[in-house]
């Protein structure tokens, strides 16, 4: 019971990318981070991994080694996953600095994300098209003929 009653240092962020949602759960830790329990190493497809790996490049592994960070990503596709990914673990990275390191390294973090790729921190607000009758898909109608 005294346990559950101490302080809990974790901090909840999503990410979107069309369907896809992904949940990151940072807590203190040492280092790890899991994706839908699978270590970072190992997500597929390998050529995409370097874009899950952007936000650990850029801020440095040292910032990251007090933290541990678990994602749950579902919906979309494989890459729309990736990407829903990478703004999960920066969304993250950035909320648990600012509850609970300072300020100032937040808004260190947060600038340098934003400098390199809005869409770290930003979600893509854009969806496709639902179809319309009269044509093949949403925008396209069907040929006319005259004869």
């Amino acid at each position: 019971m005294a346990e559950t009653a101490q302080k809990k240092t974790s901090v909840q962020t999503f990410g979107r990318k069309k369907t896809a949602v992904a949940v990151a759960l940072v807590t203190r830790g040492k280092g790890l981070i899991k994706v839908n329990g699978v270590p970072i190493e190992l997500v597929e497809p390998a050529g995409l991994r370097y874009k899950v790996y952007e936000p650990v490049l850029l801020l440095g592994t040292t910032r990251f080694s007090i933290v541990d960070i678990r994602v749950k990503v579902s919906g979309g596709g494989r890459t729309s996953q990736i990407y829903a990914i990478r703004q999960a673990i920066s969304k993250g990275i950035v909320a648990y600095y600012q509850k609970f390191v300072d300020e100032a390294q937040k808004r260190e973090i947060k600038e340098l994300l934003l400098s390199y790729d809005r869409s770290m921190l930003v979600a893509d607000p854009r969806r496709c098209e639902p179809k319309k009758f009269g044509g093949p898909a949403a925008r396209a109608r069907y040929q006319k003929s005259y004869r």
